[in-house]
């Protein structure tokens, strides 16, 4: 059982606080941002000086987390988050600060994420049993999920009180983590240093070309995310499909991540045991097909529904992705390949969203939709044929 594993139980606790803080802070950047500068653009610029450090540090920092403990960084980048959150409340209750500083510290924060990111992924499977490993993420999960659709309105209720309110809360819980990351102890053997060239930069690039069942799955995940993106369109099915108002798009951005926690709390309780590669192209698959149908509704109980299954589908994915990641690689390369994989993930889900509304703008929200869907289950059946050993697997950890 997974609390019989106090090492978890701490950076479960450590992860499910920064990203509580994270998540409000978002809704708080936002709206302080927009209420300075009445600027949709700088809205954008909001995510862009965060997905600028994610990719240019994603290499570098999967290197650091495979060369040095995994637990110092992840430490180094929760104490940056800290004190720019600090300055970020201390500016704000003080009063004076413009849009350029926000940015600036949203930027530092960005930088001290793309450097925990790595390093975090990496040190879990060293945290509990490898059977135990799929509960884990999901367990994990869970916790991001209900991060995600609580930590938003959390925030937004105690911007009430002030920006400032919101910031401190998150810099109080980043300074949570951190002390709990400080207290987190587990026995494992040290990655063995390489010196720094670019080979050993790109080590992680050339064991997945190496490896087909990686490669099969980050490269399943990018294109999936990238053309299943229909969650970029909610505000006009919203309003002009399903003409509901507010409250409806609320719920409906709420649906896939409320199906993501309750199907997070099934997996954390039921091991993946047989035929994982087929579980896991069914689940891409059927995100597909609630896709499609969730372009189709016109019914508003429907497109919740889609939604709530898409997010269901997703998780089962997203567990079996991961655990097949962390298992399939030795520990000494699992931060340059985490790298790699922030690459794909932050990359995949701005270029969605990108064509997503390309394709809304060309063609309409519903053909927009549907191409998604069905482009993202002929993806998974081109990827059944390309990958037959993924295809055919049947545990996680491949004896």
């Amino acid at each position: 059982m997974l609390r019989s594993h106090p090492a978890f139980i701490r950076y479960w606790l450590a992860s499910a606080s920064s990203s509580f803080g994270f998540q409000m802070l978002s809704v708080a950047v936002g709206w302080q941002i927009y209420s300075i500068s009445g600027s949709a653009f700088d809205l954008g610029l909001i995510g862009m000086v965060q997905f600028i450090p994610s990719v240019l540090l994603a290499l570098p920092a999967g290197h650091a987390a495979d060369q040095r403990d995994r637990r110092r960084i992840v430490r180094c980048g929760l104490f940056m988050a800290f004190l720019a959150i600090a300055v970020l409340a201390a500016r704000t209750i003080g009063g004076g600060i413009n849009k350029l500083e926000i940015l600036a510290l949203v930027a530092v924060i960005g930088v001290a994420k793309a450097f925990e990111f790595p390093a975090l992924q990496a040190m879990l499977p060293a945290l509990v049993p490898a059977e135990l490993l799929p509960r884990a993420l999901a367990s994990n999960a869970a916790a991001e999920q209900a991060a995600m659709i609580m930590g938003p309105a959390l925030g937004g209720f105690l911007y009430l009180a002030g920006p400032g309110t919101v910031y401190l809360l998150g810099a109080l819980l980043h300074l949570i983590a951190f002390i709990l990351m400080s207290w987190l102890r587990y026995e494992r053997s040290q990655p063995q240093r390489e010196s720094v060239s670019l080979k050993s930069v790109f080590a992680g690039v050339h064991f997945i070309k190496s490896n087909p069942d990686v490669l099969g799955v980050i490269s399943l995940d990018l294109f999936a995310v990238l053309l299943g993106g229909a969650t970029a369109l909610l505000p006009i099915f919203a309003k002009d499909i399903l003409h509901t108002g507010p409250w409806g798009l609320g719920l409906l951005r709420a649906a896939p991540a409320a199906g993501a926690l309750l199907m997070s709390f099934w997996l954390a309780r039921h091991t993946l045991k047989r035929r994982v590669g087929l579980t896991m192209f069914g689940a891409v698959a059927g995100y597909g097909l609630a896709t499609l149908v969730f372009a189709m509704s016109q019914a508003f109980w429907l497109s919740l529904a889609s939604l709530t299954v898409l997010g269901a589908f997703d998780m089962i994915s997203m567990v079996i992705r991961g655990a097949l990641v962390q298992l399939d690689t030795p520990d000494e390369m699992r931060g340059r390949v985490n790298g790699v994989n922030a690459v794909f993930i932050n990359t995949s889900w701005q270029l969605g969203e990108f064509e997503s509304g390309f394709l809304a703008a060309l063609l309409g929200a519903v053909p927009a939709a549907a191409i998604g869907g069905a482009g993202t289950m002929l993806v998974v059946a081109l990827w059944m044929v390309i990958f037959p050993s993924l295809r055919r697997r049947q545990k996680l950890i491949d004896n």
